[in-house]
């Protein structure tokens, strides 16, 4: 029989092939190997919204991007984020529905701000003040809001049944008010629907919008929070 020789040069040179080939495969990829040479690297997108790149965001909700907010206490004396100011709507501590010189209360839908002022006429003959806590608010100031609902509340979900978004807001659209003081939200409660005034939310005695017919109709019936709100949905 012929006796088998061994070709070392062949086999040098087909090593040095394959060595070659994984240089440039790796130096290709800018990463180290890679077990599957057909699979390229997933690209992290930088909003965090990998998901929807690889699913489709065609089904996927939009999403408002967490802000980051520091706070601070301004030369007012209001405790907010320093980004924000009066032209968000922010109020001072006591401010009334005749403190017409804040953003925040002049840009009120004007019915609602003659009703609300007219009934605070009225209640001072009770010796009740009208305090106000928020009024229209911009879009900024809103998606703050949101997002400390959902540290306060542990998710969006449970953050929607107290903080609208800011698209659907009536605080946005200037057609809500939240009445600070515990005895004007009673005494509007009251007597509230002869201006007009009612309270929407069952979870929020400071939450009061207009509507024109409980002068005649009484106040609707409550919505137990403001996920359970059409208008929102």
């Amino acid at each position: 029989m012929p006796v088998k020789r061994h070709r070392p040069l062949k086999r040098i040179v087909g090593v040095l092939f394959i060595l070659a080939f994984v240089i440039v495969v790796t130096k290709f990829r800018g990463s180290s190997l890679l077990p599957y040479f057909g699979m390229m690297p997933v690209q992290v997108s930088s909003t965090g919204n990998n998901a929807d790149e690889r699913s489709g965001a065609e089904d996927i909700l939009p999403v408002i991007t967490q802000p980051e907010f520091s706070t601070s206490d301004s030369e007012d004396g209001i405790e907010n984020d320093e980004s924000l100011s009066m032209a968000d709507g922010v109020l001072p501590d006591a401010a009334s529905v005749f403190d017409d010189q804040y953003p925040g209360i002049y840009n009120l839908n004007p019915d609602l701000l003659a009703a609300l002022q007219e009934a605070a006429m009225s209640a001072r003959s009770y010796g009740i003040e009208f305090q106000v806590d928020s009024a229209w608010r911009s879009v900024k100031y809103q998606v703050q809001l949101f997002w400390d609902a959902v540290a306060q509340y542990g998710s969006e979900a449970e953050a929607a049944k107290w903080v609208a978004s800011p698209e659907k807001s009536q605080h946005v659209s200037g057609n809500a008010v939240d009445i600070g003081s515990d005895d004007a939200r009673d005494w509007l409660v009251e007597y509230g629907d002869d201006y007009g005034l009612c309270r929407i939310y069952q979870n929020e005695p400071w939450h009061f919008e207009l509507r024109p017919e409980a002068k005649t109709d009484g106040c609707p019936r409550r919505y137990a929070d403001a996920a359970e709100d059409p208008r929102l949905q």
